[in-house]
């Protein structure tokens, strides 16, 4: 069982929980949902024990806990299996007894009755906790996360960022504890490592507590929805379309009774305003009053705060934005990007899809100058201005910072007022410009990454997983202001939204090949279309 009791907690400066209490039963699949910088990760880490309540109780009673991070966590110079055994460290404190065993017995150290007696006992313990069955479910699992076959013994430090978290992921899962809480599971997930995940917690015997943006993966496993909001926990029945359904009934029905409850106050004051004055009133008058003072008013619905992006493209650029040709470039494992040939046209919206490791981040880092690939040449047009943003653009940012002060860096001298009114745009009102960045949620770092890269004049957005992170509301304005941005995009995403919204070119890369796969209908500009003729006439 997770619980919270009577659970307060002060963070940064303000209240996160205000005397809450919920409980999640054994067994339970719950989706954790709620706006950036609500508190859903602080709930996690209070209940992991990994972060102390300012009041109240919180934990879990019985059974054994795994939590994952948003921090991968391993050893780097464990091979990839060895840090799968870490998950059982009575295994392996039993298979290392039963070593020192054998080697006692081999050399005639002890008293070989004693010796006997005991790695007969070993065994037995060793097969009670399924030791016999661990490589077998280290292999499922990893298979189901999409780890090659030849990956198994690759140092952890070799892995790159998203296979990381796949790992601590995969930790969690082989162990199977009783309960267990995710943060953002899906993040670094391409659809099929995703879709595997889903089926594998929906069948999953354990209590789980999870925050995802996902919306698809979280209807398939949530079976009850907590939101974290002002202060409160308020729970739903049901996966994450019934929340919001029910959650726009509970609006509208706060928002007639909010109504209905005003006109009858009014009608109140109406007569008390009426007959203040009249002689044989004023008993009714002063209860009326009395009753007015001690109605509990029904407040009208929170709206919901919003981010607002408005992504300007600066200058006209030329007809050919990038051209990429004969791109090729490997690691110590092998090669990544093979004879790679990318033209990409101003106004076009590129999004690379592929699994993990694939080559994506690779292509766009090349792409924006952070990587000399080993062959190939890249041009990009005269006047183009690429602005690039990093899938783990916000781990860059200075924890020691303020809000406003990250955001000056790449400000170029602007002045405050123009910064705060930018920040406002993302959340960031009042004094919340000076926060720290040490205190900030994911959600909200995440935010002020895109605002210092936002801020910058550009023409071109180099983007890497733009949405991990974001909530379900700033995620769907962001999209909506790259599906009206006037320049030109090249995004590696694993977002449908972003495929489905703001896509007109999507490239697969995988074994090496860049391969466009699809092209969708996007509006075509008259000036697009003269240089497009006369291109043509040129070159007959």
């Amino acid at each position: 069982m997770l619980f919270a009791n009577n659970l307060t907690k002060t963070f940064g400066g303000r209240d996160l929980f205000g005397g809450v209490s919920i409980v999640i039963g054994d067994g339970e699949h719950v989706g954790l949902v709620g706006p950036n910088g609500a508190g859903k990760t602080t709930l996690l880490r209070l209940i992991a024990g990994e972060d102390e309540a300012t009041g109240g109780s919180v934990g879990h009673r019985g059974g054994s806990l795994g939590y994952l991070k948003q921090e991968a966590d391993f050893n780097p110079e464990n091979t990839l299996v060895q840090e799968m055994w870490t998950a059982f460290p009575d295994v392996l404190a039993i298979n290392a007894r039963l070593a020192e065993v054998a080697n006692m017995l081999e050399t005639g150290e002890g008293d070989v009755e004693q010796l006997v007696d005991e790695q007969t006992e070993l065994y037995e313990r060793f097969d009670m906790l399924d030791g016999y069955g661990i490589d077998a479910r280290i292999s499922r699992v990893l298979d189901g996360l999409r780890f090659k076959a030849d990956e198994k013994d690759k140092l952890c430090d070799d892995f790159s960022g998203g296979w990381r978290m796949r790992i601590a992921l995969a930790k969690i899962l082989v162990r199977r504890p009783d309960h267990v809480l995710l943060d953002e599971p899906t993040n670094h997930l391409d659809k099929a490592a995703r879709d595997w995940l889903a089926e594998e917690l929906s069948r999953y015997p354990g209590t789980l507590l999870i925050v995802t943006h996902d919306e698809e993966f979280m209807d398939r496993v949530a079976k009850r929805i907590i939101e974290v909001g002002s202060g409160k926990l308020e729970s739903y029945t049901g996966n994450f379309t019934e929340y919001k359904r029910q959650k726009a009934a509970r609006a509208e029905q706060q928002r007639m009774a909010a109504e209905r409850q005003q006109r009858e106050l009014e009608r109140q004051q109406r007569f008390i305003e009426r007959f203040r004055a009249k002689a044989t009133k004023a008993r009714q008058v002063k209860s009326r009053e009395k009753a007015l003072e001690k109605v509990e008013k029904i407040e009208q619905p929170e709206e919901i705060s919003k981010a607002h992006f408005n992504i300007v493209s600066h200058g006209r650029v030329e007809l050919e934005v990038l051209s990429i040709r004969s791109l090729s470039h490997d690691f110590d494992e092998g090669p990544v990007l093979l004879d790679v040939d990318l033209t990409v046209e101003r106004g076009q919206k590129v999004v690379l899809i592929g699994p993990n490791g694939s080559g994506k981040s690779t292509l766009l880092r090349i792409a924006a100058g952070q990587v000399k690939p080993v062959e190939g040449d890249i041009q990009w047009a005269e006047r183009a201005r690429p602005g690039y943003y990093e899938q783990h653009q916000d781990e860059a940012l200075d924890p020691s910072r303020t809000v406003l002060e990250e955001v000056q860096v790449s400000a170029n001298g602007a002045p405050d007022e123009r910064l705060r009114g930018v920040l406002g745009r993302f959340l960031f009102r009042g004094d919340d410009v000076f926060k720290p960045v040490r205190v900030l949620s994911g959600g909200e770092r995440s935010r002020v990454a895109l605002a210092k890269f936002l801020i910058q004049p550009t023409n071109v957005l180099l983007l890497d997983e733009p949405t991990n992170h974001l909530d379900h509301a700033t995620r769907a304005e962001l999209i909506d202001a790259l599906k009206e941005y006037e320049g030109t995009i090249i995004c590696a995403s694993h977002d449908p939204a972003i495929l489905e919204s703001v896509a007109t070119h999507v490239y697969e890369v995988r074994n090496g090949e860049c391969r466009q796969v699809a092209v969708r209908d996007q509006p075509e500009q008259a000036e697009t279309k003269r240089e497009r003729k006369a291109a043509k006439a040129k070159s007959a």
